[in-house]
């Protein structure tokens, strides 16, 4: 069977309870690359043993963050790339699309790619799934450097935005599994810096600016409400409308059926009005003023502690940053992650 002509490219660190799930799906592809962030459960070993190409990376807290440099530094055979994290798995469905678009020859620059959660083993078949330009033709794509080097959690990859695509987008009919094999802790920890990264660029208008420079979703077979009115104009609209975590509920789980996946799609949508919970309450709590910081000491010496990663006077200081208190929400042990492009 020919190899397909893409070249995978799989983000790591700490992923060994996903990754055997993983790497067994791409065999068909050309070439897969592992980029690991300095694991040591294992997963470098994991990666070798299904033929994957190793490749260490450090991240020096500036840009290019880790997918552009993937994109910028792998010597890549192929001019077509996928990015699939860890704990996603292609469906033999989706790998024979990709197999088809790419013997017929893509009409686009970039694809995005659905992503079908899985909670508790089930397939969820209704509620929100995430979207995300996954499949890119690195020639004409790439991720913008978003002013969010200040935040204090954020992370060593791109956060929740998609690349800027010279051409046009399109999108696959099948989707991807995403199934996190940790436990779910690690998604509570994971959430809690995703929130703190949306609470930071929506409370002083840096979530504009990426919504502005995102492409808009591709036509597909079965176009979405998303597709038809176009998703800046939805994000534009969402993030002006009050009470965003009962109506991301109400979508989810009424509007889209997600009632219909019985308690999975009933948790799937509680999980999601509590994401923007904490979003909105981090907003509510850096409105307090600078006063707010005296009540959380912790908070007050994380925030000294990354001043320096941006200039004095920068509108984007530090000082504006919105960080999670110390509570239940928050783990003194946050790994770094990759993040998806919505609520995962």
């Amino acid at each position: 069977m020919t190899a397909i002509p893409v070249s995978v490219v799989v983000m790591t660190r700490n992923e060994a309870a996903n990754l055997p799930h993983c790497l067994p799906a791409l065999a068909r592809f050309a070439e897969c690359f592992v980029v690991d962030s300095g694991s040591d459960d294992g997963t470098p070993d994991i990666a070798r043993s299904h033929g994957a190409r190793l490749v260490p990376f450090r991240w020096n807290r500036r840009y290019p963050k880790k997918k552009q440099w993937c994109l910028d530094t792998l010597p890549f055979a192929h001019d077509w790339v996928l990015f699939v994290d860890a704990d996603e798995r292609l469906t033999a469905e989706l790998v024979e699309e990709i197999a088809r678009l790419m013997a017929s020859g893509p009409a686009c620059a970039a694809y995005w790619i659905d992503g079908r959660p899985v909670l508790r083993g089930r397939r969820l078949r209704f509620g929100c799934w995430n979207r995300k330009l996954a499949l890119l033709d690195r020639r004409r794509t790439r991720f913008p450097d978003q002013p969010d080097l200040d935040i204090a959690a954020m992370w060593e990859v791109e956060g929740h935005y998609q690349p800027q695509v010279a051409g046009t987008t399109g999108r696959l009919c099948h989707p991807m599994d995403h199934e996190d094999a940790k436990p779910l802790s690690a998604w509570f920890d994971r959430h809690n810096r995703y929130s703190d990264w949306e609470a930071a660029i929506r409370a002083d208008g840096r979530m504009e600016r990426l919504i502005t420079g995102e492409p808009d979703v591709g036509s597909s077979a079965f176009p979405s409400l998303r597709a038809l009115i176009g998703r800046r104009m939805q994000k534009r609209l969402f993030q002006r409308l009050p009470g965003r975590p009962l109506l991301a509920f109400l979508h989810a789980y009424v509007l889209r059926l997600g009632v219909l996946d019985g308690a999975a799609g009933l948790d799937h949508a509680l999980a999601r009005a509590f994401y923007y919970w904490q979003v909105g309450l981090k907003m509510r709590s850096a409105a307090m003023g600078a006063g707010a910081f005296d009540r959380f000491p912790s908070i007050r010496a994380a925030s000294e502690s990354v001043r320096t990663v941006r200039p004095a006077g920068d509108p984007y200081s530090s000082s504006n940053a919105i960080r999670s208190p110390p509570s239940a929400l928050s783990r003194s042990k946050v790994r770094l992650r990759t993040p998806g492009s919505s609520i995962r």
